[in-house]
């Protein structure tokens, strides 16, 4: 059982391009064993609407995974250059948005490449205007796939409730499995 707090945003500078940036704590326990510190930025394009977005990234990543039949941790750095295109979707109240997600991955002297695709729904569980407080369940799924080795690197499937507190803010919680290849 771990803990993430993750933080989003996307704020727009103009009609066309966005600036997307994100902060990601994940623990092993509730607080204070980092697993991973996921930093991520980047600038976004939009094509012919807001719900068509192709986006280049930069990602930092601290993994802090223990050493096999330890208690002791090694310090992992990662430098991520990201190529994402998100599609959304709207059908009546309910949200789909799609992102497809190409990575390269420079981990000390290793490079790797990773395409991931992500598929999440939003259904509100009010029938109030969405533009309204409203609460809603979330739920997605995201397969990731390697470019250069074994092709199957994880899955994760998530379900969660949500608060729409405005436009811009929101707030969630739920519980995510995570499959990986080991």
């Amino acid at each position: 059982l771990g803990n993430w707090w993750i933080y989003f945003g996307d704020k727009k500078i103009n009609s066309k391009f966005n600036w997307h940036h994100e902060v990601q704590h994940r623990n092993y326990n509730f607080l204070g064993d980092l697993e991973q510190l996921l930093l991520r930025t980047g600038i976004g394009y939009n094509l012919s609407s807001e719900n068509n977005n192709l986006l280049l990234g930069y990602g930092f990543i601290q993994s802090e995974p223990y050493i096999e039949n330890t208690n002791r941790k090694i310090r992992i750095d990662e430098h991520r250059v990201y190529q994402q295109f998100i599609h959304k979707q709207l059908f009546g109240k309910f949200s789909l948005q799609h992102r497809f997600r190409f990575e390269q991955r420079f981990i000390g002297s290793n490079f790797k490449t990773r395409f991931r695709y992500f598929i999440s729904i939003n259904i509100p569980l009010q029938l109030k205007e969405l533009s309204e407080p409203h609460f809603y369940l979330s739920a997605y799924n995201e397969v990731f796939l390697n470019i250069m080795q074994r092709p199957f690197d994880r899955n994760r499937i998530y379900a969660g409730l949500g608060y729409k507190f405005s436009a811009h803010v929101r707030s969630e919680i739920g519980l995510m499995n995570q499959s990986t290849n080991s």
